[in-house]
This record gives C-alpha cells, structure tokens and sequence, in this order.
C-alpha cells in the first residue's frame, strides 16, 4: 500500500475506535448530571446511587477517549501535513477553541465533581457536574465546526493559494454545523440512553439489589432513547436537503443513483453489485418519490445521479491530478469523483437501521420490564447486553459515510463559496516513506486494541460490581461517605 492509503486506514482506525467513547462521554454526563440534580432536590438516595454507579462508569470512558482522542490532533501534522498546511489558518482556530475553553472548563469541573464529593456544597458540587456536562457538549460543537468546514467552506478569502480565515462567526454559524451538532448529541443521547437499558435490564434480570436504581436506570433510557430517535429523524432529515445542495455527488453515492431521476425514488434494499456508477444487474426495492422529498421537500424534484454528476465535476475541478511526484501513482492519473459506492450505499442504510433497532429495544425492554415484570429467560440478557452495540454501531456507520462520502476531497468545495478552495485527499498526505505509516499504523493499532482490553475490563468490573461496588462503606454513624 502507499503513503495515502495507509495514511487514510490509520485516521479511520484510531478515529472510529476514538468515536466510540466520544457520544457516550457527551449523553452519560448529561444524564448523570440530571440524576444527580434529582437528588439534590429530592433527598432520595436511589438518585445518588445512580450518580455514583453512572458516574464511575462514565469516568472510565472519559479516560480513554482523552488518551485517544490526544493522537487524532497529531495526526495533521505526522500523516497529513500538506492539508494542515493548506487549512491550518481556518481550522486551528476552532480546534484552539475547543482545547482552550470546552475542553480546559471540562477537565477542570470534572476534577473538582470527582473529589469534591465530601468537600464541596451539595449545589456548588452538582454546578460543577453540570459544567462539566455543557462543556464536553461545547467541545462537540467546535470540533464539528472544524470537520463541517471541511465539508462546506465558509468564511474565508483565497491568498496565495490557501484560504484565510475571514469570520470565525461565519465558520461557527456555518449551515452544516448548525444541521451536524443536534444530529449528533442525538446520537451520543441515543448511545447513553441505550447504554443504561441494557445494564439496567440485566441487573433486573440477575435480581440484583438496588432493584428501583436499575428500575428507575431502564425508564430513563428508554424514553430519553425515544426521543433520542425522533431528533435524529428530524436533524437527519435537515441534513440530507443540504447534502443534495452541497454535496449531490454524496447523496447520488447514498442511494447508488446511477442515473437522474424526476422524481426520484428512495432505495430500500438493493440486490446487485452496487461496486458499478452504472448500475447494471442492481435491482432496488424502493419506495416512489421519497428520495425527491428528502432532497428538496417535494415530491417531484430531479435528483442527479452518478452518470450526470461525474461530467460535472471534471468540468470544474478537472479531469486529471496535477502532474507531481507527491502524489506517488496518482500523479497526472484520471480523477475518480465516485466515492466508495458499497460503503455509502450500506453504511447509510446501516446507520438508519441500527438506530431504529436502538430505540425499537429500548421501547421493547420498557414494555416486559412493566409492572415490575422481568423475563426469566435467557435470551432476555442476551439481547439486552447485545442493544447496547446498536447505537455505536449507528454512530460509526454515520461518520463513515459522511467521511468517505465526500471523497476524492478532503475538503469539499462550496457550490457557491470562494473559487479554488477545495483539496484533493491525495494532495493532502505528508511526504514520508511508507514504512514509517505503516509502523505507526501497527503500533496505534496494536495500543488502541490494548487500551480497548483495558476499558472493557474496567467497564465489565463495575458493572458487575454494581451499586455496591463504587459505593464506599458506612462509617460508623452510619451515614455514607461521598467519595469515590
């Protein structure tokens, strides 16, 4: 493999893996902080055992997404540092201002929510839990700025070939982000909410004490999941008519849509090598119209397909790489403005349908635990245990098409921004051999799967524990000691 392919394997590895802990961080300290703002007002010790089982768990998933979320920043400069070149005025500045003010505010309440338990007022202690919880959201915020720039440059001039930051208001209003942040603290809500459905359901099923935390754990999950999903539908829906605006060849690429259709149909399930832009031997279930819909609010509007768009492109960014040793076999070689059209058509498809089998589970888990039900068989765990992937599964699947959807660019041009801005994937690698990717794909492969070992464990310790595991002893005038 080259230099650009190994250098795209290494950001998908450590970024889908580094993902996996980011939506459950944003949703579980969220929820924590409610449950313990339900005991603060309450008095009842089912809500501060809740925050405190949560709450541990939650601090074992913010301490590996630091560590991994640490090698993402280094990534520009060590695998791609003719992107950061080209783009390092634009997106430092919100990068900055995530590591500067979400994420200095984050780390800091977070330090005094753990060990001020015993030491701070009641409502001083939950203020920092809640400015913890806005702050890891603050966080989401400017990094989707920084990524939804790169999908949609605004707020820039082009000087001496690499665009200048002209609004950094305009980069944190852009359209997309806007679209991009509720769609995805939905997603990591969904990922929480079904994170304590199936640890709560388990616990009951296992007949564990604290029966009204476990209790208490499944209904909040399950209606914050539900909601969860219908913000998704809407924000998605959002998302999709700017897709068909700015980025029709990702939207053709969703629905594998060879050609143009007026009005077009929304493909169900497709039977057929969809690998092909021309589509031959591909039978789609579909539903009429629906795809129209979805890309410009009516029933009757063109959506371009693959074979239309693909001229298109060529026209306006050309049909051939630059002639430039850089960029290896691809120098002077056609452009292919197709992305990978197995991966967006089924990774979209699995992004939707992972999601509304989360909250179909969530809905299915409230209805046999009603009334104080529990099923006695096994596959009751099973499933269960098993929905808790589903939601990660639907993050994941989501980020990947909205990266590789996106291809052959790394960043996508405006329709109706500034001229020339826009690059290449291929021309934003850096100059190194491929024996030193390859190594460090090996070694951050090889870490990440420790680290993986490292919080699976920890995680499966605790909630085997369960409340009785990070709740300390009574001291001996029988009241509880609030500390970890």
């Amino acid at each position: 493999m080259d230099v650009l392919e190994l250098a795209r394997w290494q950001f998908g590895i450590t970024t889908v893996y580094h993902f996996l802990m980011v939506p459950l961080t944003i949703g579980l300290s969220l929820l924590v902080a409610a449950m313990q703002t339900a005991w603060v007002r309450t008095g009842n010790e089912r809500y501060y055992k809740m925050t405190k089982f949560w709450g541990k768990l939650l601090l074992i998933n913010f301490a590996m997404g630091v560590v991994t979320g640490i090698v993402q920043e280094f990534q520009f400069g060590m695998a791609w540092s003719a992107y950061s070149r080209f783009v390092g005025d634009v997106f430092g500045a919100p990068l900055a201002m995530e590591g500067l003010v979400a994420f200095f505010v984050e780390s800091t309440f977070l330090g005094l929510w753990i060990f001020g338990w015993d030491k701070l007022p009641k409502k001083v202690h939950l203020a920092c839990a809640w400015a913890f919880s806005l702050a890891t959201m603050a966080s989401a915020y400017f990094i989707l700025a920084a990524n939804s720039w790169m999908q949609h440059p605004v707020g820039i001039v082009l000087e001496d070939g690499r665009p200048r930051l002209t609004s950094i208001w305009a980069v944190l209003t852009n359209n997309t982000t806007l679209a991009a942040f509720p769609h995805t603290i939905a997603g990591a809500f969904a990922v929480a909410a079904t994170f304590l459905v199936g640890i709560g359901a388990w616990h009951l099923w296992k007949k564990s004490d604290e029966e009204g935390v476990w209790r208490s754990s499944l209904k909040l999950g399950t209606w914050v999941g539900v909601v969860a999903f219908a913000v998704l539908a809407i924000s998605g829906d959002v998302q999709g008519k700017l897709m068909f605006q700015q980025q029709p060849m990702k939207m053709a690429a969703a629905e594998a849509l060879c050609h143009t259709e007026e009005p077009a149909a929304f493909s169900i399930f497709a039977i057929g090598d969809v690998r092909r832009p021309d589509c031959e031997n591909v039978k789609s279930i579909t539903v009429p119209a629906l795809l129209s819909f979805l890309a410009n609010n009516d029933f009757t509007s063109e959506v371009k397909g693959i074979q239309d768009l693909v001229p298109m492109y060529q026209e306006k960014y050309g049909t051939n790489y630059p002639v430039d040793e850089r960029l290896g076999e691809l120098s002077g070689k056609p452009i292919d403005y197709v992305p990978a059209l197995p991966v967006t058509y089924w990774g979209f498809r699995l992004m939707i349908g992972f999601g509304a089998i989360s909250a179909g589970l969530g809905l299915v888990m409230l209805w046999l635990t009603r009334g104080g039900r529990v099923p006695r068989g096994k596959w009751f765990p099973i499933t269960a245990l098993a929905g808790i992937a589903t939601p990660f599964l639907a993050n994941s699947f989501g980020w990947i098409f909205t990266e590789m959807g996106r291809q052959p660019f790394v960043v996508v041009p405006n329709p109706s921004g500034v001229d020339g801005v826009w690059m290449f994937t291929a021309q934003a690698v850096s100059n190194s051999a491929p024996g030193e990717i390859l190594t460090s794909l090996i070694a951050l492969t090889l870490t990440y799967g420790a680290l993986a070992c490292v919080e699976v464990y920890l995680i499966r310790k605790y909630v085997r524990g369960g409340v009785a595991g990070v709740i300390p002893a009574k001291t001996d005038d029988g009241a509880l000691a609030f500390a970890y």
